[in-house]
């Protein structure tokens, strides 16, 4: 009984969150261009952040709640679902030439950011320095965001502001606070149980984060995966899923970093084992890409053999 309940209440903080954060991007959306802010920087920056906040969150309620685990876990977790499980999928139904120059940089800062994550995580711990560098990154990241999408849009901007009626003006202050709420409550509810499970079921909660706890908070991108798939837009399903993962690894580290008072210890299994896995699933999906400029079906069913393999050797050989 008492694990029925703690499963309910973990797919509820699931559901709160993923929910939650899709009410609370529409809001901030809405007061965004109501501002005035040109579309193509809210979609650079809030709405690109959009799809990370259940990882965001989920991470530095553990990280202040002293479940380092489960908060490396849970950030890195979801980077390797998220290319492992979620891209796989796309690249499988949907394989796709690209232009070089539209994923160079995004890639390159996907793979520095892991590469020196598995670097200074070998060192035992996450400090003030790394966290410094990796937001660094994420700057870096949100002004090729911005320079990207003004590119696209041919320079211009856009004096279109969306609609001021006292009606919608309640209705979306309403939406922001219920989505805020609902994000923070979920995230709790998540971390809590996912801790209880582990517990409950004998298991690590580094094993809980980085299999269900992070399988969770990727829904959004595995939702915004499906719908691409459906649309056939292969392109949007792996832009978003890069962005999301340079995110993941360049903001949530060195926030969590800071919650938990300047350092993260980064335990042996974490560091050799779910850093470079993070590190492997994106050289496959990336590097044979930039080579030959196309994503090809082939390195889904890879990605998903490694991803099925790391999930064998988290949880069954070492725990």
């Amino acid at each position: 009984m008492e694990l029925a309940i703690t499963i309910g209440l973990l797919v509820l903080g699931i559901i709160l969150i993923v929910k939650g954060g899709d009410i609370f991007v529409d809001a901030a959306t809405w007061m965004a261009e109501v501002s005035g802010i040109p579309k193509f920087i809210i979609g650079a920056t809030v709405v690109s952040v959009a799809t990370t906040l259940p990882e965001l969150f989920v991470s530095v309620i553990a990280a202040s709640q002293g479940k380092v685990d489960m908060s490396i876990g849970n950030a890195v977790g979801s980077v390797t679902a998220n290319i492992g499980l979620i891209m796989a999928l796309s690249l499988i139904f949907i394989p796709m030439a690209i232009k070089r120059k539209d994923f160079a940089v995004k890639v390159s800062l996907m793979m520095g950011a892991a590469l020196l994550l598995v670097v200074f995580g070998s060192g035992g711990s996450f400090g003030i320095v790394p966290s410094v560098l990796f937001l660094c990154l994420f700057v870096v990241n949100v002004a090729e965001n911005i320079i990207s999408a003004k590119r696209a849009m041919g320079g211009g901007g856009e004096d279109e502001t969306a609609d001021k009626d006292k009606k919608t003006v309640i209705i979306n202050i309403a939406k922001f606070v219920i989505g805020a709420a609902a994000i923070v409550w979920g995230a709790d509810l998540l971390v809590d149980n996912g801790s209880k499970l582990a517990t409950v079921m004998g298991v690590p909660e580094r094993v809980i984060s980085v299999t269900i706890i992070a399988i969770g908070t990727s829904l959004p991108e595995l939702v915004t995966t499906i719908t691409a798939i459906v649309k056939k837009q292969g392109n949007l399903s792996v832009g978003n899923i890069i962005g999301a993962n340079i995110i993941d690894l360049t903001l949530i580290m060195p926030i969590c970093a800071i919650v938990s008072g300047g350092a993260l210890p980064v335990t042996r299994q974490v560091g050799s084992i779910d850093l470079p896995a993070s590190l492997v699933v994106g050289a496959i999906a990336v590097i044979p890409t930039m080579i030959s400029k196309k994503f090809s079906r082939w390195q889904g069913f890879v990605l998903i053999a490694v991803y099925i393999a790391y999930v064998i050797i988290t949880t069954v050989i070492v725990k």
